[in-house]
């Protein structure tokens, strides 16, 4: 069902955050964190979210101002959201980018735009797991996810799917050896 893929979806968006947070904690600390993997992440987010989660959404957000205009009411602007986060993106890709540029950048500026994009992404994903998504299951009907389903464009995820596309490779490596790590802490 579409609505697990998303969930599903943000669940990988939220591994990523972490790493991008952990990653800049590093920098934080006046020490060089893994850049390859930053900017994985960056054109991730750039592609994925943007291209393919994003619409999928928008298609169920649609149906769902039919269905239950209150409901979608209470969500708010779903578009005004997902064009914010793109746009904290952008700044956080030319920070990087001017990082690596050896331009002056303050760490402190960097800090607060990385800060705010993760901040951003996770209210908006806890939003949309306890406010949309609910609200969409109740009001549509078969019909809608039909419809629905039938507009959307099925691609597998560029990192988290069976098919890795290139230039994820580190990114995936670094994905599996923190789980690994994370499961070796809690035991």
């Amino acid at each position: 069902m579409i609505i697990e893929r998303l969930n599903q979806e943000h669940r990988n968006i939220e591994k990523l955050l972490a790493i991008l947070e952990r990653e800049f904690e590093i920098f934080d600390l006046g020490d060089r964190p893994d850049y390859e993997v930053i900017r994985a992440v960056i054109h991730y987010f750039e592609v994925y979210p943007e291209v393919y989660h994003h619409p999928q959404e928008d298609l169920v957000f649609a149906k769902l101002k039919i269905r239950d205009p209150a409901a979608a009411a209470r969500v708010g602007d779903l578009a005004r959201e997902h064009q914010n986060g793109a746009e904290r993106l952008r700044r956080v890709a030319h920070a990087v980018d001017a990082i690596l540029a050896d331009r002056e950048i303050l760490r402190q500026n960097v800090d607060i735009l990385v800060r705010e994009f993760i901040e951003h992404e996770r209210r908006h994903i806890m939003m949309e797991d306890r406010d949309f998504f609910p609200a969409a299951l109740k009001a549509l009907d078969a019909d809608d996810w039909t419809e629905i389903a039938a507009a959307s464009t099925v691609h597998k995820d560029p990192l988290f799917s069976d098919v890795v596309e290139d230039g994820f490779d580190a990114l995936r490596a670094h994905i599996f050896r923190l789980e690994q790590e994370a499961e070796a802490d809690r035991r």
